[in-house]
């Protein structure tokens, strides 16, 4: 039986690392082991930025619904509040949504808690 190198999947594997690491400057896109590093570095970065931009929204979504309920006198936690109490469901992307692209809609959201 002729004898059986594991050539193929090694090959494999740095190929597949160096491809990920395509772009990167220097060394880094070129040498496997800083390469190995680097990109697992970026994809650490990458599962922990996943969960921030999730963060970053809705933080971004409360700044515009507050903003925008301000105008009639409101704050944002009342306004959520007065919300559940009338039983309106609308999440806050919808809401930011509407408060940018359709104030109308959102001053008739507004009176309809009041």
């Amino acid at each position: 039986m002729p004898r059986a190198k594991n050539a193929v999947a090694s090959r494999k594997r740095r190929k597949k690392i160096l491809h990920a690491a395509k772009g990167y400057r220097g060394g880094k896109s070129k040498l496997l082991k800083t390469a190995k590093e680097t990109v697992e570095r970026s994809m650490r970065y990458a599962y922990r930025d996943r969960r921030v931009k999730k963060r970053e929204f809705r933080k971004l979504w409360i700044t515009r619904i507050n903003a925008a309920v301000r105008v009639h006198g409101l704050n944002y936690s009342r306004f959520i509040n007065l919300l559940d109490q009338k039983n309106i469901r609308l999440d806050r992307k919808v809401l930011a949504d509407l408060a940018v692209s359709d104030p109308v809609a959102f001053d008739e959201i507004v009176k309809a808690c009041k």
